[in-house]
This record gives C-alpha cells, structure tokens and sequence, in this order.
C-alpha cells in the first residue's frame, strides 16, 4: 500500500471514529466500544476492498457485506455516511424514534444494509447463503461477514461455518473482531474461544490472525487471491473502545452515553478538541 493510500485511510479511520462520538453526543446512548474497536475494519472495506456503487446500492454485481454483530450498526452508520450512501447530517437523527437510522440497521430503510441483524449468531449462516447463492449461479460477487468474537459462543456461528467449509465457498470472507471483551467481560475469563484460528481451519477454512487496527495488514488480507479449495477468515485482533483512552479493553463501555465532560475527553483522545 503506498504511503499516501495509507494516508487517506488513515484519515477517514479518524473521521469515523469522531462522527461515532458524535452521533452517541447527539442520540443520547450508543454502542461505543464495538463500533471503535471495527472501524479500520469497515474503513478498508468501503473504501478499498468492497465493489461497491453508493449511487447504486443495489446495483446487482456489487460484492455484498454482512454485519452480523448487530450492535456495531452504529459504526456502520458513520462509514455509509463517510462513503457517500447516507447524508452526513443524518447521522444527528441517529437512534431517534422514527428516524429509519436505528441503533440495529433495517436494511429496508438504510442504502448500502444488506441484512438486519442483530439477533447475534445468525449473520455468518445469511453470508453463507448469499455466497453458496453466487458460487451455484456462477456470479461473480463476493461475500464479506464481520462478526464480534462473542457470536463464537453460538452454535448457529459453527454450524454455518461447517457448511461454508464443506460446500467449498472460496468467495466467502469471514472477519472476527476479535476484541476480547463482551457486555460482561473478557471471553478468555467468561468462557475460553481460543483456538479461534484453529477451530477454523478444522472447519475447512483457510484461517490467519492479523492486527485489525493495521490498516494495511487489513487491506492486503481482503484482497489476497481467493483460495480454490476453502474460504477465508481473518481473525482481526482489536481493542474494544479503540481510539478513546479511558474506553479502550472496558466492558462497561459496551453500550453506553457520553456526559459532556466524557464528551470532551473523548473527542480530545483523538486528537481533536471540542
């Protein structure tokens, strides 16, 4: 990746990380740590990997992309926005009663959504079926699911996983925001996940650990050439409340609203005063 692509994704990551404070800011309560912890994530795949159109967001040969943690549509928000498929200055009705801008995306409401999840542990299974839906009409779209590392506590996450690996889906990428933390605290405390990567490639799928924060590590993983035999997951290693110091690896910060002092410190964590 060139210094000044690096740059620019760079710049957009900061950008998002602020509209996520303010959208929290305006709509009273959020999803905070989450979100932080997967915008690189988003950022390299709306402003790099995905084939999208934000004038079309239906336009039929895009790739598709699946948020299955639900809870992260906050951030999500603030990409599409940043992307040019929503209206900045929407972002001040997120989570407003009425508004088509939830706190869990309707993607019969919102351009660029193609699934309403929230409901945790049934993304991968939807990505599935889209990506076995290609590979069977020889479409030539491919197919990205971000799941939070907790979805890995439900059955449905490796029964769709078993599936993926046994029907061959070589368009299919699953990213883990690999975070370590839930609502109630670290995974590796509650209920031990690892080997995460491991239980993957057991599964069938080609699997590799990478710092989710990188932004080129991120990129150079989503574009690497497909696998002819297996699909590819990448278990992005984040920090839950990246970006803002004193909610950086916090549960408690899971969900949560912003006073105006948490306001100021949060906006001058990354850099930017108020």
């Amino acid at each position: 990746m060139e210094v000044t692509e690096r740059d620019r994704l760079r710049t957009v990551s900061r950008k998002v990380r602020e509209s996520i404070l303010e959208t929290v800011w305006k709509a009273g309560a959020g999803h905070l740590g989450g979100s932080l912890s997967q915008v690189e994530v988003l950022v390299a795949l709306y402003f790099r990997a995905l084939r999208i159109d934000p004038t079309r967001p239906d336009w039929p040969e895009r790739d598709r992309f699946v948020l299955s943690k639900g809870h992260g549509g906050l951030g999500l928000a603030c990409v599409l926005a940043e992307r040019g498929f929503l209206p900045q200055a929407e972002l001040q009705e997120f989570g407003k009663t009425g508004h088509r801008l939830g706190m869990h995306l309707d993607h019969t409401k919102v351009p660029g959504v193609e699934v309403s999840t929230g409901s945790l542990g049934h993304g991968l299974g939807v990505a599935v079926g889209m990506a076995l839906g290609a590979k069977l009409q020889r479409l030539p779209w491919r197919t990205f699911c971000l799941l939070s590392d907790g979805e890995l506590y439900e059955g449905s996450t490796w029964e769709a996983a078993m599936a993926a690996g046994g029907f061959g889906l070589t368009r299919l990428t699953l990213i883990v925001d690999r975070n370590r933390r839930t609502m109630d605290g670290d995974t590796e405390a509650l209920l031990p996940l690892e080997p995460i990567a491991g239980k993957l490639a057991a599964f069938g799928w080609r699997a590799r650990e990478i710092d989710g924060h990188d932004l080129e590590a991120i990129a150079s993983s989503l574009e690497e050439p497909e696998d002819l035999r297996r699909p590819t997951a990448i278990i992005a290693q984040t920090i839950k409340g990246k970006g803002v110091d004193f909610m950086e690896g916090e549960s408690r910060w899971h969900y949560g609203a912003l006073d105006s002092a948490d306001h100021a410190r949060a906006l001058a964590s990354l850099g930017r005063g108020t």
